[in-house]
């Protein structure tokens, strides 16, 4: 396709007063958007145009505005969407595109669309799209061209915007300082006050400033511009008050006549423009830690006040409160003083603020009475470890060989349970020896009665009989050969799993079976509370491997002698238990005690090791 040539220079003109209309516009954004809009449209001869955003890397085109809308009717926005998102993303991917009416579906529709990528310093994506229509003047790639020209508009609009802002607020800083250093050199409250409402009226053009300071439950009329005295219980006087206590109500600025989007009460406000003909006004709070103590208020007749000098007089009530507020509280006598700062800790102490600092006063005045007059159960605290007196020691009966080993420790066993057998190859192999002597003797014995050899026969019935005792303790060492439990318990000792087929001698302990049902607790009291046990005493244990189960106990016996530990000394002190053993208890398994000896004072629970340890230490 050709571009078409422009060549007539009344246009041209105008294409370039376009663009400089746009790049110096100074209303607020919503009026940009439009008239960007519209003169993007007028350059492009374009009939609808619209403005779109997305996020940066996904999600879908949002229209954020849009011109000539009454051209587009809201059932044609899903048809035309698919054609509005594909020229957005054309656009932002390469900086602005267009399509041509003969490549379209159904040219009839609104013509051909140009887009640009619009170039904004923000998180998100940017683009405007226009419908040119069948009657524009221009070829699609020109009117395409021509909306490129405009894409850096915003940009230029959004840095001007932050210029003017930036020298709008330099300015009002230097409007603060200048104050804030006559407001200094006064060392009187009236004196500064009248110097406050000098200086914004002055400033500002007003007709008359006034401030008002809160005294008790009202606003009171404390300064007026270009007025020395004035008589404070004059009706006007109280109007203004009436006005600046509506704005000290509701904790914010009030503009009369109020704007259209204001949701502010100003009825006050309205009756004292009435009273005194004062066409434009506005009351400004004036704060101290974020509460309104006072209210200015000023009256202009000539124009109303603009957005730019309310911002302005914000900033100077903000900067001028604490140092009137200072002037104020100082400025009066001993008396006065002493009086405000009574009232106001009064007011804190007994007062509807400060409710968590007084809540949390009560709760510690109420914990001090606690501790000082309440009482707890008291209990003493000692390790203790499990114990039982029925103990059996199970050993080897004879030398031998490990050669079965039926438990572990650990398992419950029954009475005559078997516990582990010893190799009784080598005792049947004596057994059949000492049989066969036995044999062979009585023959000899037979023999020599038979022969009336009577030496020979003693001799022969001595050894038969010499036979025979082998043969009865072979024969014992065999029945003694598998050991058995005496009583049911738990074994506690004796792993020998990995021993089999090691040898053993007579006598070594190869077992040790424990009875649970007669354990007890074995407690170790420190010396210091021993003194608080006695017996019978009742209390609770927890062991190491269950601390969520506590099981009672009551105390049997304390052992009258200390037994010395690595840092201290300790009473053993004996422990039943009056309700059954569970079967998961095993004689060895420790935890913690504790033993209830009566009701004690909370601090003294909390002090007591304390105190008595600095009176041993300063002790003399």
């Amino acid at each position: 396709m050709e571009y078409r040539q422009e060549t007539n220079g009344t246009e041209m003109n105008a294409v370039i007063e376009s663009l400089e209309r746009i790049r110096r516009f100074d209303g607020t954004p919503a009026d940009f958007w439009s008239a960007f809009l519209e003169e993007s449209a007028r350059l492009t001869q374009a009939e609808i145009g619209m403005m779109l955003v997305r996020e940066r890397e996904q999600g879908e085109w949002l229209i954020l505005a849009a011109w000539s809308v009454e051209k587009l009717d809201a059932a044609q926005v899903p048809a035309l969407k698919p054609r509005i998102d594909e020229i957005a993303q054309a656009s932002v991917r390469d900086g602005f595109a267009w399509e041509d009416a003969e490549d379209l579906p159904h040219p009839e529709d609104h013509g051909s669309a140009i887009g640009a990528r619009l170039r904004l310093e923000e998180e998100r994506v940017s683009a405007a799209v226009f419908f040119l229509g069948h009657e524009a003047g221009l070829a699609v790639q020109e009117a395409a061209f021509r909306l490129a020209l405009l894409a850096d508009s915003p940009a230029v609009y959004q840095l001007g915007r932050v210029a003017n802002q930036a020298k709008s607020d330099v300015v009002r800083f230097a409007e603060a300082l200048d104050l804030m250093v006559l407001l200094n050199a006064e060392k009187r409250y009236i004196a500064a006050a009248m110097t406050f409402c000098n200086e914004l009226a002055s400033r500002y053009r007003c007709d008359r400033v006034s401030l008002g300071w809160l005294h008790g439950a009202y606003v009171r009329v404390q300064a007026i511009s270009h007025m020395e005295r004035f008589e404070k219980k004059m009706e006007v006087v109280q109007i203004l008050e009436a006005a600046m206590e509506e704005a000290f109500d509701q904790d914010e600025e009030i503009l009369w006549p109020p704007p259209e989007e204001s949701r502010s009460v100003a009825r006050s406000h309205a009756a004292f423009a009435k009273e005194q003909g004062a066409a434009h006004i506005v009351s400004l709070p004036l704060r101290l830690d974020d509460q309104p103590v006072a209210v200015a208020t000023c009256e202009r007749s000539a124009d109303p006040f603009s957005e730019e000098e309310v911002r302005g007089l914000r900033v100077l009530c903000d900067q001028s409160a604490r140092r009137l507020g200072d002037l104020k509280h100082h400025d009066r006598w001993f008396g006065a003083r002493m009086a405000t700062w009574t009232r106001e800790s009064l007011t804190g102490l007994l007062g509807v603020e400060h409710t968590f600092a007084k809540l949390m006063g009560l709760i510690i005045a109420l914990l001090l009475a606690i501790l000082l007059f309440g009482k707890l159960p008291y209990r003493v605290e000692a390790s203790f470890i499990l114990k039982t007196d029925d103990l059996a020691y199970l050993s080897a009966p004879f030398d031998g060989y490990i050669h079965e080993v039926h438990v572990k420790v650990g398992d419950q066993v029954g009475a005559t349970a078997p516990l582990l057998s010893l190799d009784i190859r080598e005792l049947l192999l004596e057994e059949s020896t000492a049989i066969a002597n036995k044999n062979r003797y009585s023959r000899e014995a037979d023999k020599a009665r038979a022969q009336n050899a009577l030496a020979d026969m003693k001799v022969a019935m001595a050894l038969e009989a010499q036979a025979k005792a082998r043969l009865k303790l072979v024969r014992y060492h065999i029945a003694h050969a598998r050991l058995k439990a005496p009583f049911a318990g738990i074994v506690v000792a004796g792993d020998l799993e990995e021993l089999l087929g090691a040898p053993v001698r007579k006598g070594d302990v190869l077992f040790k079976v424990a009875r649970i049902e007669k354990m007890y607790a074995e407690l170790k009291v420190d010396e210091r509370d021993i003194h608080e046990l006695t017996k019978d005493a009742t209390g609770e244990i927890a062991f190491v491997s269950r601390p969520d189960l506590k099981f009672p106990i009551r105390i049997e016996r304390i052992d009258p002698v200390a037994v010395p530990e690595e840092l201290e000394n300790v009473f053993i002190v004996r422990a039943l238990f009056p309700e059954a053993v569970s079967p998961w208890w095993r004689p060895g398994m420790s935890g913690v005690a504790k033993v209830d000896v009566g009701k004690r004072n909370i601090l003294w629970i909390f002090t007591h090791r304390t105190i008595d340890f600095l009176r041993i230490f300063f002790w003399w």
